[in-house]
């Protein structure tokens, strides 16, 4: 993540730039695809429990050139990575390199019987990785945009957002529910969406003018993959079987304190997160329509300690960050973001003092972690396309 403040754009190459440098290094005039990252304002480890979130796509960017290039391979050069990953269609198998998330998105759009063509790619990208902005759900959106158009196709925001939480599902080992993906794909200008993970539906929610969102790095990277996350949707699975429902959300708020005496504790502590994490959705998109910023400050306060308590995928850093941040004058409410165990907290903040916000809060936690942290005020764009050039 750059430490820089500024507009995330003003840091991708110009399109003009980009098609340059493609050009000068495989000989051929590319088109331009991006994706951006997201934020999630509240409903964190809801998607996969078919329950209710509210992401919006930041403008924060994976962009993608791309030229097909007449064989059967994908050559994929991306920012910070001095090697080339070279990947053969017809025998395309997980390497645990950041070129999966590429490679995933190739095979399941053959499989579904799409031609993708060869072709070389050269990604550059603002979305900080290991942060909790979806990083991988923006270069996996962007490839789908760039891969689909080579192959002489298009698809909705929806088939695009499945294609890429099934690559990162089923190709590279995460089993992520579908928000990142669909919040890049989907996104709406100057809106949160309120995304229905069952039905796969969503509404926008705009953000009042007075609302800013501001993203602190807590400096602790996150690996997903490599158990914890798996452990909690799988703690999640054992909750909505024993109760008996095929989305542990479908769970009735009104039963909860019935349903929890028939689990075990840690399917029990899930359990009581996602049911309570849906309804405060459904309350941040009432204080969204109603312009309480303080109210939807409390509900993301809220958020934050389930998270840290009953789904328990905090970390001291982020709890010690997330205070800071709800001490902070200008602030409404802060709580982790992302799938935990590291990466960014999100703060709502009010727009005329998000600026100073972000200095003082850089300021105490910079004197815990050693060194100012990384930081940003973002807003709500739309989701992918091409890059009119």
């Amino acid at each position: 993540m750059t430490e820089s403040a500024a507009a995330p754009e003003a840091v991708l190459n110009s399109p003009a730039k980009a098609v340059a440098t493609f050009r000068a290094r495989f000989g051929a005039a590319p088109r331009l695809f991006q994706a951006p990252g997201r934020i999630n304002i509240i409903g964190e480890h809801t998607d996969y429990c078919g329950g209710l979130a509210m992401p919006a796509a930041i403008d924060r960017w994976c962009r993608i050139a791309a030229a097909a290039n007449r064989t059967r391979r994908l050559t994929v050069v991306a920012e910070g990575f001095d090697e080339p990953a070279e990947l053969d269609l017809d025998s395309l198998t997980p390497l645990g390199a950041w070129s999966d998330y590429v490679a995933g998105v190739a095979k399941v759009l053959m499989d579904a019987g799409i031609d993708v063509p060869g072709a070389d790619l050269m990604i550059e990208s603002t979305v900080p990785i290991g942060a909790g902005v979806s990083s991988s759900a923006a270069v996996e959106v962007a490839t789908a945009h760039a891969l689909l158009a080579l192959a002489g196709r298009s698809a909705d925001g929806l088939s695009i957002a499945r294609w890429g939480q099934k690559a990162e599902n089923d190709f590279v080992g995460m089993p992520c529910g579908i928000m990142d993906q669909y919040a890049s794909a989907n996104g709406i200008e100057g809106s949160a969406l309120v995304l229905d993970c069952a039905r796969l539906t969503s509404t926008p929610a705009p953000l009042p003018a007075n609302a800013s969102f501001l993203l602190v790095d807590s400096g602790v990277r996150h690996a997903h993959v490599d158990g914890a996350y798996r452990d909690r949707r799988a703690d999640c699975e054992t909750a909505a079987k024993i109760l008996g429902v095929d989305l542990l959300a479908e769970a009735p708020e009104a039963e909860l304190a019935k349903a929890l005496t028939r689990l075990p504790p840690g399917p029990a502590k899930r359990c009581r997160h996602v049911v309570t994490e849906t309804a405060r959705v459904r309350r941040a998109a009432d204080a969204l329509a109603r312009g309480d910023l303080a109210a939807l400050g409390a509900l993301m306060n809220q958020s934050h300690a389930s998270l840290r308590d009953d789904m328990e995928v905090s970390v001291p850093e982020v709890d010690q960050l997330a205070q800071i941040a709800r001490e902070t004058p200008g602030v409404f409410g802060a709580r982790m973001m992302g799938g935990g165990f590291g990466g960014c907290i999100i703060a709502l903040a009010d727009r005329d003092e998000a600026a100073e916000a972000q200095a003082a809060i850089g300021e105490r936690y910079g004197a815990v972690l050693g060194k100012a942290p990384a930081a940003f005020v973002c807003r709500a764009v739309s989701g992918a396309g091409e890059v009119t050039l």
